[in-house]
């Protein structure tokens, strides 16, 4: 944790922006001839500055002189090959590696995906289906036989068959005896596995009936009917008339038309829920039904509730295959701002398949970008020599891979017949887990498709510093911060805590800027009881005794003493108690009860230090911290020497505005 937050107190200063291409990008300044463009300096000169960064000469002047030393430091840091080590290596790798999958998937597949999803919940889609069912792992002539089915019944709804007289003969929908296959308005996010059918519902026109979609459902048949602006949620309360038999119809009627007119002459709504109200579950709580969405409760309902324009109106007595209801509403939720609901978004999205799908549509992309070619052949031989140990945890990868080649990416990124036994060495769990039961060639073609994937993003992680200039400034950054932090540890950290004749020399140097103030030897007397009159007396005796008096007056029990005393020394100024006492000796503070203790105590002043330095010893803390300041400025005045800055005047001079 130390290193990670010196680290980033380090690099404070050393976040940076790519060229913007097609844009001339001058160099401001150089170290030893390695340039620093301006678009790196203006971006971490803002960065830093925020609101304050205006440009004006001596701010800008500031952060050139802070931003120098900088270099000048990581450039002493590759002299002594601080990159080499393979400690610091290993850590840069690992970071890139988080930074890769943050771009790679963060950037190509979630945030896409939020982005998409934040579209749709703006939308409310009114749809009707019907679903021809087919397990997701269905043979291939499972598979064809339902895909055949649905086209067919595509064919009879576009020729003019009702839609909802098929649906209720095919589909295997268990609400299509109810709804004959019209869903009604839905929003997103759709049930997991039924992204395809979302997209679908968002993107088909409106009216025509679409191709078959697939979903861990089955073949589904989509019309969407219409698309409106969200609903949101709408919280609500209501007063329900339950309708009997069709003869008491118009007496359900009556009496809600009855309460509806009492409303009007001002009456209370929760009195009426609680009293009149035929809904046991909600009455007592004033008819309280709580916060609903869409296409939850009967569609009268919900167009009712939505359709009150105020919070704390009411609507007209509004009848439902319940009964008569009038609907009180509540509060109205509209969909959140992008900045509020990407968070919730993000946790749904990475919990659907949708999200492992277009992950891997986005290794389908990069493969097909890259000229990904495949030499069939070299697996198909290496399959055939396996026996029935390569599902066990006998089965070692060869010591020596093999060169044949598996596939590549261009001409440049190649990838072996030893990469992948490599990496079915490291897949032993997972060989395992098929068991004897798998097939070989099929368990060799599930697992090279875990590996294409892992190349493939192996291989884009390599090409990140071309499509992502931040990246690479990122990665620069880092590994500059990590170069600098190692430098800083060896020539200042380190040598200020272990050179201890050199700190002895500049303590003399500075001998009498660490000072004691006037201090108290202090008594810190603690009384085991309670008893009011033995503490006064405790009190008063040790105004005007030593503490070996007071302790031998009072411990007659040696055993079991009643008064302890501890020594204690206070600054002056340091101690909120003594603030309030005066600061002579005898000076006693007032009595302080300990509940949980059930103890009493006070502080008594001895003895008066006066003012005076410290040793090294006693500021050693202070006087290490001093001496790692001073060996920087050292060690900067070095670099200055060691290394040519050159700064391009002309060049600052554009930069400054005011």
């Amino acid at each position: 944790m130390i290193r990670f937050l010196s680290l980033f107190l380090l690099i404070a200063l050393a976040w940076s922006l790519p060229a913007q291409n097609g844009h001339e990008d001058p160099v401001l300044f150089t170290v030893n001839g390695d340039p620093v463009h301006v678009s790196e300096f203006v971006y971490i000169y803002e960065k830093t500055n925020g609101d304050k960064a205006d440009y004006s000469r001596g701010s800008v002047e500031e952060y050139l002189r802070l931003y120098t030393k900088f270099k000048l430091k990581v450039q002493k840091a590759k002299e002594l090959k601080l990159d080499t080590i393979q400690s610091l290596q290993q850590e840069l790798e690992g970071y890139r590696r988080q930074l890769a999958d943050s771009y790679l998937i963060d950037k190509e597949v979630t945030e896409r995906l939020i982005q998409e999803a934040y579209e749709r919940v703006q939308q409310d889609v009114d749809i009707s289906h019907l679903v021809i069912a087919v397990d997701e792992n269905a043979t291939p002539d499972d598979t064809i036989k339902a895909y055949q089915r649905a086209l067919v019944l595509k064919k009879r709804i576009a020729e003019g068959e009702r839609f909802d007289s098929l649906a209720l003969q095919n589909s295997a929908d268990k609400s299509v005896t109810k709804n004959l296959g019209r869903i009604g308005y839905v929003t997103a996010l759709f049930p997991n596995g039924f992204y395809p059918l979302e997209t679908a519902a968002y993107t088909q026109p409106i009216g025509v009936i679409s191709d078959p979609i697939r979903t861990t459902a089955g073949y589904h048949l989509l019309i969407v009917h219409d698309r409106r602006p969200a609903r949101g949620e709408v919280e609500v309360a209501h007063i329900l008339i339950r309708k009997g038999e069709m003869t008491e119809k118009k007496d359900a009627k009556a009496i809600i038309d009855q309460i509806y007119a009492e409303l009007q002459n001002g009456a209370d709504f929760d009195e009426l829920a609680k009293t009149r109200s035929e809904d046991k579950r909600t009455a007592a709580k004033g008819g309280y039904l709580g916060t609903f969405g869409i296409n939850r409760y009967d569609r009268k309902f919900e167009d009712a509730a939505f359709s009150i324009p105020n919070d704390g109106g009411y609507s007209k007595p509004v009848e439902t295959t319940a009964g008569w209801h009038i609907i009180k509403r509540i509060s109205k939720k509209e969909t959140q701002p992008y900045n509020i609901a990407r968070g919730g978004l993000q946790s749904k999205i990475k919990n659907d398949a949708r999200f492992e799908a277009a992950k891997l549509a986005m290794i389908e992309k990069i493969k097909k970008e890259s000229n990904f070619i495949e030499f069939n052949t070299t697996l198909v031989n290496f399959t055939d020599t396996l026996t029935e140990d390569f599902l066990t945890y006998k089965w070692k990868a060869p010591e020596k891979g093999s060169e044949e080649l598996l596939f590549a990416f261009g001409k440049t990124y190649k990838v072996t017949l030893g990469d992948f036994t490599d990496f079915l060495g490291r897949a032993t769990r997972q060989r395992i887990r098929m068991g004897r039961n798998t097939p070989i060639a099929d368990a060799v073609k599930q697992l090279y498709g875990d590996f294409v994937n892992e190349s493939t993003l192996k291989y884009e992680e390599q090409q990140l510093e071309k499509k992502y200039p931040d990246f690479k400034s990122l990665m620069r950054e880092y590994e500059e911060g990590i170069l600098l932090f190692e430098a800083t540890k060896m020539l200042v950290w380190d040598k200020a805590a272990q050179d201890s004749v050199g700190l002895e020399k500049y303590f003399a140097q500075i001998k009498g800027k660490y000072k004691w103030r006037e201090r108290a030897i202090s008594s810190l007397y603690t009384i085991k009881s309670n008893d009011a009159d033995l503490i006064d007396k405790v009190y008063k005796f040790a105004a005007k005794n030593s503490p070996d008096k007071v302790l031998h007056k009072f411990n007659e029990d040696a055993a079991n003493p009643v008064v302890s005393v501890a020594e204690q020394t206070y600054e002056k100024g340091r101690n909120k108690v003594l603030d309030d006492v005066v600061w002579k000796v005898g000076g006693q503070t007032a009595i302080e009860h300990n509940d949980r203790e059930g103890t009493h105590s006070f502080i008594k002043i001895e003895k008066i230090l006066p003012e005076e330095p410290k040793s090294l010893d006693e500021a050693r803390g202070y006087v290490i911290a001093d001496y790692q300041d001073y060996l920087e400025r050292q060690w900067v005045e070095e670099l200055r020497n060691e290394y040519k800055v050159e700064v391009d005047r002309n060049v600052f001079d554009n930069l400054v505005r005011q």
